[in-house]
């Protein structure tokens, strides 16, 4: 076979983008827009239209840079070497945060799956439980538990494509119409209270473009599949949240701590309902095993070339960073104590919050340093100038959803952001001596303070 028969074609990778973005990121949010009401359309405008314009931008990176290592590589062109440590260090973090929202969403669904009343307190400790059990669960690898992920994902995309397509049988208009604006905020700050919820169904469209090597044509069809699979995925997210809206009343949705469930047990049976709740319990708690293990080696990658300290490349004989598993999970369970609510909702909000707050950093690098890897790259001025344009968009949209997620989101992720900088402090001497090394070996080159 030859290689270009064994590469995907530009509808194979639309469909791999679009599932890979698709994820336990949705399966809360109708509770969480019922709050905003469905006004929140115009945030999932924004967004969507925001996301296009970050999917674009980043599939444009992904062409052109030849620095290995994602968002770091990118921001690096702009920033140097503090500027890729700051963009693993903040994604990094921001996928440490992730990983409490899906515990926090796998306990909401099971609590309704097992008819249970919970305390903040022991809603919080359920969520230590499962960040706890899914950490333990990957010290022998992830050669399990990865692929356990890849298969529960469906107990997500299913439902939600099904909602999204039988669920107009049971849609009301009226219902739909009287969940407008419950709370009759203004405009302007109705649609902004949602715009970094929204987002965070999106959080992870840069990944999509890992796949370049693999797609025939990848100049042509990479930005094709990945802007694909980000309007599949909003047509798809748009579409499920407001027909479970006009299916279950307002105050009800608001309230529930598992909203498709909830829509499928108005729609068919209890039983389905909670076939369906089941299904997403697993894929939660799927999808938590593969990340727990991913964020580990995510901060191991960066500390094994020196952008993190060295404990975390401590790894046992087969590849498991099982220190560095062990102190992102002291993470995690401050971070659920820090964030525990008298609502699981709340609690939900606040950490989606901060994981949207400290992604958008290297969003931010990456849309600023496109400008200078398409100067390297040699693309002539009029064809960057549309990129470049793009990007711009793309920036104004993640100043906005920074601006929305709330000042106490902005805070501790401003907080989290100087720690790493203080971090960076002991690992930034190894890059000056490989500056003075290459100095010495070329005199003309010029030493950064």
């Amino acid at each position: 076979m030859s290689a270009s028969k064994s590469k995907m074609n530009v509808w194979q990778l639309t469909v791999l983008t679009a599932v890979n973005m698709m994820g336990s990121g949705i399966i809360l949010l109708p509770s969480k827009l019922a709050e905003v009401g469905t006004i929140s359309l115009f945030s999932w405008i924004i967004t969507a239209g925001g996301s296009l314009a970050l999917a674009y931008a980043f599939a444009r990176c992904g062409m052109l840079s030849r620095k290995p290592g994602g968002m770091g590589g990118y921001a690096e062109y702009a920033f140097g070497k503090a500027g890729n440590y700051m963009a693993n260090y903040t994604y990094g973090l921001s996928l440490v945060i992730a990983n409490v929202a899906i515990a926090i969403t796998a306990v909401g669904y099971g609590t309704v799956l097992f008819n249970a009343t919970l305390t903040p307190v022991q809603t919080c400790l359920w969520t230590i439980f499962l960040l706890i059990i899914t950490t333990v669960a990957n010290f022998g690898g992830s050669r399990i538990t990865g692929r356990i992920g890849v298969v529960t994902v469906w107990g997500v995309i299913l439902p939600v494509v099904a909602v999204s397509i039988l669920g107009w049988l049971w849609f009301s208009s009226s219902t739909w119409a009287a969940a407008w604006n419950p709370h009759n905020v203004a405009f302007l700050p109705a649609v902004g209270s949602s715009i970094s919820i929204t987002l965070w169904a999106f959080l992870g469209l840069e990944s999509a473009c890992a796949n370049s090597d693999a797609v025939e044509n990848p100049e042509r069809n990479v930005p094709i599949a990945v802007l694909g699979g980000t309007i599949g995925s909003a047509v798809i997210y748009i579409i499920s949240t407001n027909v479970i809206a006009g299916i279950v009343p307002n105050d009800i949705l608001a309230k529930s701590s598992a909203p498709f469930g909830l829509a499928f047990s108005i729609m068919f049976s209890p039983t389905v309902g909670s076939i369906v709740t089941a299904l997403m319990v697993v894929a939660c708690i799927g999808s938590l095993l593969g990340w727990q293990f991913t964020v580990a080696q995510v901060f191991k990658s960066s500390a094994d070339v020196g952008y993190f300290v060295p404990v975390f490349k401590i790894a046992t004989s087969s590849g498991t960073p099982i220190v560095g598993m062990v102190i992102l999970l002291a993470a995690q369970v401050a971070l659920s104590l820090m964030t525990i609510s008298p609502q699981l909702s709340s609690q939900f909000e606040k950490v989606v919050n901060l994981a949207v707050v400290t992604n958008l950093v290297p969003y931010v690098m990456s849309m600023a340093a496109l400008i200078t890897i398409q100067k390297i790259a040699g693309v002539p001025p009029h064809r960057a100038l549309l990129t470049n344009i793009v990007a711009m968009i793309a920036t104004v949209y993640s100043f906005y959803a920074l601006f929305s997620a709330g000042q106490e989101a902005l805070m501790l992720g401003g907080l989290r952001i100087f720690a790493g900088w203080t971090l960076f402090g002991f690992v930034s001497g190894r890059f000056y001596r490989l500056e003075v090394e290459a100095h010495v070996k070329d005199p003309g080159k010029s030493l950064q303070a």
